[in-house]
């Protein structure tokens, strides 16, 4: 069943995304980062969390999720080191899926050989 709520909340999380490319003028930079803010705000109000809790990687691997992660950085570190926590947390939680998209990314670009168009 996990699967199941995995795949259904983030196929919404998509499906809302989609509707705003379609039924919008913003671009989608400006829906990536509208999604990161509202993953923030959600975590930031304690909303977020309990869908994490239900839907696993359906709640955590759409880009929601990385404001979900910046969020929850921030205010581990903020416990732990106090205001400097604030400058700290969010490069701490999120620094492996960054290097991880960078290092894929290098790989693709080296194993497939792109070309200007």
């Amino acid at each position: 069943m996990d699967y199941v709520n995995a795949f259904w909340v983030g196929g919404v999380i998509c499906v809302i995304g989609q509707i705003l490319i379609d039924k919008t003028k913003l671009t989608p930079a400006r829906i990536l980062v509208m999604f990161v803010c509202v993953g923030v705000f959600l975590t930031l109000i304690g909303v977020y969390k309990p869908l994490v809790e239900f839907a696993g990687a359906g709640a955590t691997v759409p880009i929601v999720g990385f404001g979900y992660a910046l969020c929850n950085g921030i205010q581990k570190a903020i416990t732990e080191n106090g205001v400097v926590g604030i400058l700290t947390g969010g490069l701490t939680a999120v620094a492996g899926g960054v290097s991880a998209a960078v290092l894929f990314g290098f790989l693709a670009s080296v194993i497939f050989k792109p070309k200007m168009k």
